[in-house]
């Protein structure tokens, strides 16, 4: 008996060391994910390999106390980030937009550099999302990652992976 729990416990143990389980709490990431869907980030994913354009990650905001924020990475350190006329332009080229919420994004960057051991990040629904573009997220350190989105479970008929836009 003992034996058996101290066991599932150990399998507990390994298994939460590389995946964690998340609730989505908004709709900054519509169309593609909605308030409530659960997800399985994978914790290991910068340990084995590097950021790329596309994955959605997940880290705390300190400035909106640790909340946990669930965003798209848009730049890469070395990248180069501009917002003009509501297209996003990533190393001089125009970011296909479709899969965002409103096929376009508000405001306006000037053409801004993607420092070493930063990200910058987005959500889907670019007018109800604070992200990199505000000074409450700003660039994302990379170590602040707890992990890249791998898997939604819930709701049932939105059950699989997640395309990665890039």
């Amino acid at each position: 008996m003992i034996g058996d729990i101290a066991m599932a416990l150990v399998i507990v143990a390994v298994i939460l060391t590389f995946i964690k389980p998340v609730i989505v709490s908004g709709n900054s990431m519509l169309p593609n994910l909605a308030d409530h869907d659960y997800l399985i980030l994978s914790k290991q994913s910068y340990n084995f390999g590097k950021p790329e354009r596309g994955q959605i990650v997940v880290f705390p905001v300190e400035a909106d106390g640790g909340k946990l924020y669930i965003k798209r990475v848009i730049g890469v350190p070395g990248d180069t980030i501009r917002i003009d006329d509501g297209e996003v332009y990533i190393n001089g080229k125009i970011e296909d937009q479709s899969f965002t919420n409103e096929h376009y994004t508000p405001g306006e960057l000037p053409t801004t550099k993607v420092p070493k051991g930063k990200l910058f990040v987005m959500g889907d629904n670019r007018a109800h999302s604070q992200d990199s573009r505000s000074e409450i997220v700003g660039m994302l350190d990379i170590d602040d990652v707890i992990g890249v989105v791998k898997l939604r479970l819930w709701p049932l008929k939105e059950i699989g992976t997640l395309e990665q836009y890039k």
